[in-house]
């Protein structure tokens, strides 16, 4: 009988050891290399600002790069996230702001379906730009994959600031005070 244990349990710890591997290979966390970035004050370059997606509205397509000397406030929300819902009047009421200023927010719906996103925006009076990210893969180059999350990129397309989670009203008034300066 101890000669049957002995295999048993290798076998058994053997199967453990992979399954812990695979579960860590497919539950990796979002890349937070930005947030360090940006923590440590080394305003990276927002990330494949040159990519170009579908605006939500259907008519033409936009990228980041075509913002590149404008303050943005770059959001990343859908329709099914409820702080979303909760932080859509604030970055209207935000963009009233930083368009007199020169500046913008602009939204990208994650994993969206495209009625939906179009829903939310009427139900929100949205008067700032939208693209569609229908795979999250733009989304990913941020790091992001929960939502809300949001980065205030400046003039140059550097990422100055990232809000994980719902906006608060100091990070909003950060980007519109660095669209009012010069």
């Amino acid at each position: 009988m101890k000669r049957r244990i002995v295999p048993i349990l290798v076998s058994l710890a053997g199967v453990a050891v992979v399954a812990l591997l695979i579960y860590g290979v497919s539950h990796q966390g979002a890349s937070r290399t930005l947030d360090e970035a940006v923590a440590q004050e080394h305003w990276p370059l927002a990330p494949d600002a040159s990519t170009t997606l579908p605006a939500l509205e259907g008519s033409g397509t936009g990228s980041l790069a075509a913002y590149r000397g404008k303050v943005v406030v770059l959001n990343f929300w859908a329709s099914w996230c409820e702080p979303c819902e909760a932080e859509a009047p604030q970055l209207e009421s935000t963009q009233r702001q930083l368009q007199k200023a020169g500046g913008t927010v602009l939204g990208v719906t994650y994993l969206d379906a495209s009625p939906d996103s179009r829903r939310f925006v009427h139900k929100f009076g949205l008067t700032y730009p939208n693209l569609r990210d229908a795979n999250g893969d733009f989304a990913h180059t941020f790091g992001t994959d929960r939502l809300p999350e949001s980065f205030v990129i400046n003039r140059q397309g550097d990422i100055v600031a990232i809000s994980r989670g719902q906006v608060r009203p100091a990070f909003l008034q950060r980007a519109v005070k660095l669209a009012q300066s010069s």
